[in-house]
C-alpha cells in the first residue's frame, strides 16, 4: 500500500514498520529476504505498534501486509527454532516471548485486515487468520506445513482454522500439508476475497477507507459481539456486548448518524 515510506516508524530493528494515513494504520512485516518469516523480535514489534495504534484515536482500522511481492508472513523464522524451539521445553519459552503479541493481535479492539500476496504460510496464516479480514491476490499461496516438520499447530489457530472453513478442510489443510491457492481459499472460507494482483492495493485500501468512515463505537460492538459469539456459551461476556450497545446508542454519533441520514450527507463521525 502507497502509506509505506510516509512517516514510518521502524520496530525491532527495522523488520517491523508503522505508519498511519486517512485513519488507516499500516503493519508492515519487513524481512522480504526470508519471505517475511516471523522473528521473536518481529512479534514484540508487533505488540508495540498495536499498543500505538489502539492509543491513537485517529487510527480506525489497521492493515496488515508484507514487504515485498513474494510474502505476506511465510511462517516462522526457521533459523530460530534450533535455538528458540528445539523441544518441548523451549517451545513452551518461545510461547512465552511471542505470547504478547499473539494476544494482542487476536484482543485487538480495532478492526483489521490482512492485505496477502504470495506466501502466507504455518505461522503466517496463523496472523492472517487473527485478522478481521482477508483480502489476497490471485497469485497468493495458503497453508499449513506442520506435517512436514513434526509441529503440532497450537489450539488456537486451529481453533480459528475451523472456525473459517470447517473440520473437513482444515484435516485436508494440515494433513496433506500442501499449499491452496487463493481461488480455492476464497471458496472455502479461508479467505473473504481473491482479487487480481493488480488490484490488491486499490481493494483493500477501499475498504479500509470504507471501514475507517463509518461510526467507531458501532464498529467496536460488531467486532466484540462476533468475538462473544465464537466463544463457548460458557465463556461469554454478555455484559460487555450489552455495555457496547448501550455506548453507540448514547453517543454523539448516533445523534450525528441520525441528521446526517436526514440532511443526506456523509456522517462525520468522532467515536465518541
Amino acid at each position: 500500500m502507497d502509506m509505506i515510506g510516509a512517516a514510518t516508524r521502524d520496530y525491532a530493528g527495522g523488520k517491523m514498520l508503522a505508519s498511519a494515513e486517512g485513519g488507516v494504520g499500516l503493519v508492515t512485516f519487513n524481512q522480504p529476504e526470508k519471505r517475511n518469516a516471523m522473528s521473536i523480535e518481529m512479534w514484540q514489534g508487533l505488540e508495540q505498534i498495536l499498543d500505538a495504534f489502539a492509543a491513537d484515536d485517529a487510527v480506525r482500522v489497521v492493515v496488515l501486509t508484507g514487504a515485498g511481492d513474494k510474502a505476506f508472513v511465510s511462517g516462522a523464522d526457521i533459523s530460530q527454532f534450533e535455538k528458540n524451539r528445539a523441544n518441548a521445553d523451549a517451545q513452551v519459552e518461545y510461547d512465552r516471548l511471542t505470547s504478547a503479541g499473539r494476544a494482542k493481535l487476536a484482543n485487538f479492539s480495532k478492526p483489521t485486515i490482512a492485505r496477502i500476496r504470495g506466501f502466507c504460510l504455518g505461522g503466517g496464516l496463523a496472523i492472517a487468520m487473527q485478522t478481521d479480514l482477508r483480502i489476497a491476490a490471485e497469485s497468493s499461496q495458503f497453508g499449513i506445513p506442520a506435517a512436514r516438520l513434526s509441529i503440532a499447530y497450537a489450539f488456537d489457530g486451529l481453533r480459528k482454522l475451523v472456525q473459517l472453513v470447517g473440520p473437513a478442510h482444515a484435516r485436508m489443510i494440515l494433513y496433506t500439508g500442501t499449499r491452496i491457492g487463493a481461488q480455492e481459499a476464497e471458496r472455502i472460507g479461508l479467505i473473504n476475497q481473491a482479487v487480481a494482483d493488480a488490484d490488491l492495493d486499490a481493494t483493500v485500501q477501499g475498504i479500509a477507507r470504507t471501514i475507517a468512515g463509518n461510526a467507531p463505537l458501532s464498529i467496536a460492538a460488531s467486532k466484540l459481539t462476533i468475538n462473544e459469539v465464537m466463544k463457548d456459551p460458557a465463556d461469554r461476556d454478555m455484559a460487555a456486548v450489552g455495555r457496547a450497545a448501550a455506548a453507540c446508542f448514547d453517543s454523539a454519533d448516533y445523534k450525528e448518524g441520525r441528521q446526517a441520514f436526514m440532511e443526506k450527507r456523509a456522517p462525520r463521525f468522532l467515536g465518541r
